[in-house]
């Protein structure tokens, strides 16, 4: 068993609590495995928002008030591209442009998934050991009354309000782990899912084959973080994915989501009422203030998971 932590994340919820830990441990130290299934091809190139923002986070480059992006960043070719193109709804700024030109360069000349997310952090500086869940293409899509729509457009376009009727995880049955996750998986001394969306960031991780059977047989050590604080998410259309499972809004469903493999679980202290329900699952449950409104909040917490830990 490794000193390495192993991390599941996906968006922005993810983002911050990682930002937190590469402030009190070393980066070096981390694997984090990404959600790709919220990639999509636009102007004719590959885009993968969560292996970005997780990237962008770490290079200290990522622009904090918008969540997403770079810092300082301009959208002059963005206009210009909207003259040639009816996607006015996908925002991409110059520099952040840039890193999709050089992916799909890559892609071009045949290196996969992996190989540009490692290229990519050696350009930008990041140590941190950056996984695509998978080097297959996978792509999430919500059925909605009128239409199929990709997940970013359900999210950015049409700002996640049409009613799901489905949700689509195109290509994941013949999609397999990318490097050696389940190795990992297996001899991590720690594994961590942050707290991203459970369905559509990282639930799309564990809907990759064998990466959730890998997880059921290492539950005592895996801790997850309620994305939940008092029946409100705290980023994002979780709620909404949640409902369309028939579940509630609230860390009890997270931790009855993640029952299979989930060994130790930490909940807002807002939500502490919930502690005896979720042990009654058979998971070690802790409470702590998960809200990351700053990055001494951010540390904080990742200092909590990590004593845990």
């Amino acid at each position: 068993m490794s000193d390495r932590y192993l991390l599941l994340a996906g968006g922005i919820g993810a983002a911050r609590f990682i930002e937190g830990l590469i402030n009190v441990i070393d980066q070096d130290k981390l694997d984090i495995i990404v959600n790709t299934g919220d990639d999509i091809e636009l102007f004719g190139l590959q885009i993968c928002p969560d292996l970005d923002i997780i990237t962008y986070t770490i290079a200290n480059i990522v622009d904090k008030n918008k969540d997403w992006g770079i810092k300082d960043d301009s959208f002059i070719c963005l206009k210009m591209l909207k003259n040639y193109y009816d996607i006015g709804w996908f925002n991409i700024g110059d520099k952040d442009l840039s890193t999709h030109i050089f992916r799909t360069d890559l892609y071009k000349k045949g290196l996969s998934k992996s190989e540009i997310t490692k290229r990519i952090c050696e350009k930008l500086g990041v140590t941190a050991n950056i996984i695509p869940m998978s080097n297959e293409k996978v792509e999430t899509f919500i059925k909605t009354p009128k239409k199929l729509l990709h997940f970013e457009e359900f999210f950015v376009k049409y700002k996640c309000k049409p009613k799901i009727l489905d949700i689509i995880f195109q290509g994941i049955s013949k999609s397999k782990p990318s490097e050696d996750i389940l190795k990992k998986i297996n001899l991590a001394g720690k594994i961590i899912i942050c707290p991203s969306n459970p369905i559509v960031s990282i639930g799309t991780i564990l809907s990759v084959p064998g990466i959730k059977n890998a997880l059921n047989n290492v539950k005592e050590k895996i801790y997850a973080i309620s994305p939940i604080v008092e029946g409100k998410a705290v980023k994002g259309p979780t709620k909404k994915f949640l409902e369309f499972f028939n579940l509630e809004c609230s860390c009890l469903s997270v931790a009855k989501h993640y029952k299979s493999f989930l060994g130790n679980f930490i909940i807002d202290i807002k939500d502490k009422n919930y502690r005896s329900e979720i042990e009654k699952l058979g998971i070690k449950t802790y409470c702590y203030n998960t809200i990351m409104e700053n990055l001494e909040k951010k540390k904080e917490l990742a200092k909590f998971v990590i004593d845990l830990l």
